[in-house]
């Protein structure tokens, strides 16, 4: 076939679907040839820009050592991770997240881990080296060195440039008001985890899971608001201190509450602690005395006794019991601090604070009813509330008469003061239980969940006693002028080496402001005061917590909106009258 005839042979048609990708790819009467080395230089540049990016890295991990990516080299090592703040209800702070240096070691890239150990020794004092040096001994990639330290010793270390050792910046919790909220808040660990109190209640209610899944880990977290007045609670905690050094004693706690919604406004518990220092919440006279500790509340639980007679319809206010010795059961003789000498009403049992007349009272109900009414009001069973720590009360394993004696006037059952509280303030804010809380709460929310456990004519009755207390009875230290308070004392012995010491005493007040038509309940409370010569010897609730709970409610009062009122009429006209015109 000669070079004529090959010339002849046509080529093959080029498919339609490669002529559209090569006009795409390269155009139309482009260049080939120009165009691959375009496509060589692009090549050359992309590569060029990775091994950029690699080596930027390197040098990140190489310099910056308190990076993200050190630290999740410590897999194991917790980080402090990141809690929304607590506030009161006025939305003041009452515990937040600081950044603070921490310092860590990477055993495989320290040199010379002799002189790593000495130099970070010399410029922390208060390193343990012999756990730093097992530390840095080990194949790690990662290791913890010391938690928390200053900006000036993160810029001493920073200055010794020691190969593999570094900063993280992590979360620190801290308490701007110090001791004043301790119990309440109580505090986290070393990794930012609530130990004990709202913290711990934060972590039990989702907060922990959100950090076990990757969530939650800055601070851009919704404020926990909480029912506290700081105000009110350092107007309460200042007056107790002060109480606690002039009686001279051993412990002393209060709480405002208010009796419409179960809100707790203040809670004090001395000797309290700071939790930006925590070692001392080890101190096993520092816990919470309000609801980790039971006791037994002497005279107002009669409030309790009186309010279940008053309830049932068998006695009314005017009926009578004799107070005129002592009640003898078995070998065991009841007997009253002041004794009348004569048969008293019902409303005088309260005033004079009888315990022979509250004993007769608790009979005439009979035992079972007594317990019945004690379990409905709450205080045969533990009491839960926001704060992990509380305890079960401690009642009598079998029942009997004897029992309901004692337990009438507040002796032979022990709760906790919370839980005391909880009771009066049904008996005082028309009938209705409210469970306690530590978070805001409006009165809505309070009465839907409001269990009710008194008829409202109760109530009245029983607003009514604790006025008249406050007016002719044990409490008249407590009246502060334009708050019309009412009240009930207890002072209630101690039991030592098996006995009951009439030396050692827990005194207890409880008020009610204002009493025609209750908005709060205060406690005070105060453990084992001593005698001073303006008590006259005396170490009854009357002549130390008394005194000390008109103090703050004077102090108190203006903070709680409560408006002073000037020349109001006496408890049987202005309650107990106009309970009686509403009936």
């Amino acid at each position: 076939m000669t070079g004529r005839a090959l010339t002849s042979i046509k080529r093959p048609a080029e498919p339609w679907r490669q002529r559209l990708i090569r006009s795409l790819l390269y155009g139309r009467n482009v260049d080939r040839a120009v165009k691959a080395r375009a496509r060589v230089g692009l090549a050359i540049l992309l590569f060029a820009a990775i091994y950029a990016v690699l080596a930027g890295r390197l040098v990140m991990f190489a310099v910056g050592a308190d990076s993200h990516g050190a630290r999740r080299a410590g897999s194991q090592d917790a980080i402090a991770t990141a809690r929304p703040d607590i506030v009161d209800r006025n939305g003041e702070v009452l515990a937040t997240d600081v950044k603070a240096p921490s310092l860590f070691g990477e055993p495989r890239r320290i040199i010379d881990k002799d002189e790593a150990i000495e130099l970070l020794t010399a410029a922390l004092p208060d390193l343990d080296e012999a756990e730093a040096r097992t530390r840095l001994s080990s194949r790690k990639g990662f290791v913890w060195l010391k938690r928390e330290i200053t900006p000036k010793q993160q810029h001493d270390i920073h200055k010794l440039g020691i190969p593999g050792i570094g900063f993280l910046r992590e979360n620190k919790r801290v308490y701007p008001t110090g001791a004043a909220v301790a119990h309440l808040i109580g505090l986290v660990n070393i990794d930012n985890q609530g130990i004990a109190g709202m913290e711990k209640w934060l972590d039990n209610n989702g907060l922990a899971d959100l950090h076990r899944a990757g969530f939650a880990t800055d601070r851009l977290q919704r404020p926990v608001e909480l029912s506290i007045d700081l105000r009110v609670e350092h107007a309460l905690r200042d007056e107790l201190l002060k109480a606690k050094e002039k009686y001279k004693a051993k412990a002393a706690s209060g709480l405002v509450s208010n009796v419409r919604t179960g809100e707790i406004v203040a809670l004090v518990s001395l000797p309290d602690f700071d939790p930006n220092n925590p070692k001392e919440a080890h101190d096993p006279e520092r816990i919470n005395r309000l609801t980790t500790g039971v006791f037994e509340m002497g005279s107002t639980f009669k409030a309790l006794t009186l309010a279940m007679a008053l309830d049932s319809g068998k006695a009314n206010l005017n009926t009578l019991y004799d107070g005129r010795g002592t009640l003898k059961f078995g070998k065991f003789t009841i007997h009253d601090t002041h004794p009348v000498g004569r048969a008293i009403t019902l409303s005088e049992v309260f005033t004079f604070s009888s315990n022979v007349g509250a004993a007769k009272i608790a009979l005439a109900q009979g035992v079972d009813a007594h317990k019945a009414f004690l379990k409905k009001l709450g205080q045969m069973d533990r009491l839960r509330t926001e704060l992990p720590e509380s305890a079960s009360p401690i009642v009598p394993k079998r029942w009997s008469e004897l029992n309901t004696i004692t337990i009438s006037f507040g002796h032979g059952i022990a709760v906790a003061p919370l839980q005391a509280v909880m009771g009066i303030n049904a008996c005082i804010n028309g009938g209705l239980l409210i469970p306690p809380t530590f978070l805001k709460r409006s009165e809505e929310e309070a009465r839907a969940m409001a269990k009710r456990v008194l008829r409202p004519e109760t109530s009245d009755k029983m607003r009514y006693l604790m006025r008249l207390n406050a007016e002719i009875g044990t409490a008249k230290k407590a009246d502060v002028k334009g708050y019309y308070i009412g009240g009930k004392t207890g002072t209630s012995e101690k039991v030592v080496n098996g006995r009951y010491s009439k030396k050692q005493v827990l005194n207890s007040f409880t008020a009610i402001i204002p009493a025609d038509n209750p908005q709060y309940q205060l406690l005070v409370m105060l453990d084992e005061p001593k005698a001073l010569p303006e008590t006259h010897g005396f170490i009854t609730s009357g002549w130390n917590a008394v005194p000390t709970g008109g103090k703050v409610i004077a102090r108190i009062g203006p903070l709680l909106g409560i408006e002073p009122r000037f020349d109001l009429p006496p408890s049987d006209r202005l309650i107990l009258a106009a309970s009686r015109t509403t009936q």
